[in-house]
């Protein structure tokens, strides 16, 4: 028997703050099986394994013909793993004591930024770096900005202070000297004399995690990588034991926030390429879903428990940035699927301010004790809450795959009445719908940012909202924005999970040139992009994945002599000369500005290299309704709509047949969501399994 007959499955994680999702994927039998359950704050490993003790073998046992009993962690081939327990560490600033060796006269870099802060008006703006001042020490040692060694780094110095931080109890160290990513000489020497006297293997050297210019963001990710690698690297470790401990003899990938995976060794060395690892595995899912169905332009919505995250998809391909800012100061610069995020998922909590103006987030309830219909002991309202108070989530219906057998509408009443309608002086169902209005205000201004604020008009563009929470407000969003089709995907409470199994494996590498491009030597060009390539294709080889096929991709970082922004520039690998690197950078500054500078010298910055090993797909048609031939209503459910109430019919989503044609107001029921078509909208299945929700001709009203 083969080995992929033994181990038939692939499984897609998705840690949430409210739940944890599994999209399972059988690739004998080509049948999927989604689990959702709730996520365990600050034991997040323990809620993964109670969703992998879900899955079910015995159709696998008696597929691939053994009598014998095995565990369902055995039967898996490879597991892919979502995670915000790096992104939940920054913010919440649980991250491991570090301290950092820098160069002297440079160790309030983190704290200079870019003399920004963080509200625009007013006179002081507070922010502490990841790394307090008094542990970040200095040492003799320069590296010139264009390589030459000016002074020898002190190794006695080096490992006086090391042995110091350790007195102090910092668990991780940040190695940065300036100017190292023009030479890393004295870093390799630093790091050298460190293993003699470092404990453990958190160490995060600079120029190794991002070997490019400017030291604030290289600064700012290295101290971050070494503030996160304790956390991550010990979650992951706990959960390889863990995953081992039940028979598990596969592969565990991590995805990253450039929307590929990568092993989970090279995630517990680089955590921070983890830092918006969930939410990139959905908008990854939602190109190809989108893509299988011929809509190539989409904005994705993913409302959880705790949050709303935007993003943008172009031609099939899910926007890229260089860098982002998890939160004010705390700059990663690597390359990451450009996500908005705002507090608004059905765990956000409305309130009153002091002026009186009602307020949604970004306050959460979370998992636990989690909205107040939860009953466990919140009594503050939530989105959610407003949802069940207004009949849009049936109360006794089980919630998050039968993770909540009920919810209590009358705690949930409770709540919007004592929170927002007695201090606003409205009624309970009108500040329930209040509550609504405002979290949809708030999304859509999050979509108007990745979308009119980018140069791209979204009445161009499908919405495609997943997430627990996001099919509830699909048309509000339409409304709102202008959308003319909304996409609710087949299993939208498990998309990022989706996402994960989909995800191809990528390494992205960056080096720093900086030099006049008439100056540039081609045949060194080349040969750093060798070692970049095979630096890329070990970490493919360790991984142990199997590939179709492996791509590869080269640009530089090109502007004008002067200039302070870059613009990227594409390379063909197999044809890189100096005129056809002008030409390309010319051809990239007419399309982009509408002219190209004459006579202006150009130079080159940076050469960024990206390798791709891309795993074996699934055809997603096999997700679409199959044999079902009839719509039938389970029944109504009273809903309140624009201070209407309405007897509304009620579907089970799933059994929906292909070309089945829905039209508002209906409520489709599924596992892990819920679908509310608003009055003057409609859905249709289409031949994929997705609901394409549009305005009904027939009843424009709303």
């Amino acid at each position: 028997m083969t080995q992929a007959l033994k181990r038939p499955w692939i499984v897609g994680v998705d840690v949430g703050g409210t739940f944890t999702d599994l999209f399972v994927l059988n690739e004998l039998t080509q049948e999927a099986q989604i689990i959702k359950v709730p996520s365990t704050r600050g034991e997040e490993a323990k809620g993964f394994m109670h969703g992998v003790s879900q899955i079910v073998s015995t159709k696998v046992q008696e597929a691939v013909g053994e009598t014998q009993e095995r565990s369902q962690v055995a039967q898996i081939a490879t597991i892919v793993h979502g995670t915000t327990v790096g992104t939940n560490a920054l913010l919440e600033r649980k991250v491991a004591k570090t301290g950092m060796i820098t160069t002297r006269g440079f160790k309030d870099v983190l704290e200079m930024r870019r003399r920004d802060r963080p509200q625009t008006w007013g006179l002081r703006g507070s922010f502490k770096p990841i790394i307090e001042r008094n542990f970040r020490r200095e040492v003799d040692e320069r590296v010139l900005a264009d390589g030459t060694l000016h002074t020898p780094v002190d190794l006695a110095q080096v490992v006086s202070e090391a042995k110091w931080l350790l007195e102090q109890g910092c668990e991780a160290l940040c190695l940065f000297f300036i100017n190292a990513y023009a030479n890393p000489i004295n870093e390799m020497q630093a790091l050298e004399a460190l293993k003699g006297v470092w404990p453990n293997p958190y160490v995060s050297v600079a120029s190794t995690v991002l070997p490019e210019i400017r030291e604030f963001e290289r600064c700012s990710t290295a101290s971050l990588n070494a503030a996160l690698q304790p956390v991550v690297g010990g979650y992951l470790g706990r959960l390889s034991a863990d995953l081992k401990d039940h028979g598990f003899e596969g592969e565990l990938l991590i995805v990253q926030s450039n929307g590929g995976v990568m092993s989970s060794q090279t995630a517990s060395e680089l955590p921070v390429r983890t830092a918006l690892s969930g939410p990139a595995a959905g908008v990854i899912a939602c190109a190809q879903v989108a893509k299988a169905s011929g809509f190539l332009d989409v904005i994705t919505g993913d409302m959880g428990g705790t949050s709303f995250d935007v993003s943008l998809i172009a031609n099939a391909q899910a926007s890229l940035s260089a860098q982002t800012s998890i939160e004010f100061g705390l700059v990663v610069r690597s390359p990451m699927i450009q996500i908005e995020t705002i507090g608004a998922g059905g765990g956000s909590i409305a309130w009153v301010d002091g002026s009186g103006m009602l307020q949604v987030g970004p306050q959460s309830a979370g998992s636990f004790p989690g909205p107040a219909c939860y009953a466990r002991g919140n009594t503050q309202a939530t989105v959610t809450d407003a949802n069940v108070l207004l009949g849009r989530i049936a109360a006794k219906r089980p919630l998050g795959a039968g993770a909540l057998q009920h919810l209590d509408v009358d705690l949930a009443q409770a709540a919007v009445q004592d929170g927002v309608a007695t201090p606003l002086g409205l009624d309970v169902y009108e500040a329930a719908e209040a509550i609504l209005t405002l979290a949809n205000a708030k999304m859509a201004g999050a979509i108007r940012l990745v979308s009119i604020e980018k140069g791209h008009d979204p009445r161009q563009f499908a919405y495609m909202p997943f997430g627990g929470g996001g099919a509830l407000h699909v048309c509000a969003m339409m409304r709102e924005v202008g959308v003319s089709v909304g996409i609710v995907p087949r299993y939208p409470g498990v998309t990022s999970a989706l996402g994960c199994v989909m995800a191809d494996m990528r390494h992205d590498a960056v080096q720093t040139l900086n030099q006049a491009l008439k100056a540039l030597d081609i045949e060194s060009l080349k040969a750093k992009i060798k070692v970049l390539s095979e630096s890329a294709q070990l970490r493919l080889d360790a991984s142990g994945v199997r590939f179709t096929q492996i791509t590869e991709a080269v640009a530089l970082d090109m502007l004008y002599q002067g200039q302070t922004h870059t613009l990227s520039v594409s390379l063909e690998p197999g044809d890189i000369t100096l005129e056809s690197v002008q030409r390309s950078f010319e051809q990239a500054y007419q399309e982009a500005f509408g002219r190209v500078l004459k006579g202006v010298a150009i130079r080159v910055l940076n050469l960024r290299y990206t390798k791709i090993g891309l795993r074996p797909k699934f055809d997603l048609s096999i997700l679409a309704p199959k044999g079902q031939t009839s719509i039938h209503a389970l029944g109504t459910q009273r809903i309140y709509h624009q201070k209407t109430w309405w007897d509304v019919p009620r579907y089970e989503r799933l059994a929906l047949p292909v070309g089945a044609c829905v039209k508002g107001p209906a409520i489709l029921e599924q596992i892990d969501t819920t679908v509310w078509i608003e009055p003057g909208f409609q859905g249709r299945v289409d031949e994929m399994g997705l609901l394409l929700i549009t305005l009904d001709p027939t009843n424009l009203k709303g």
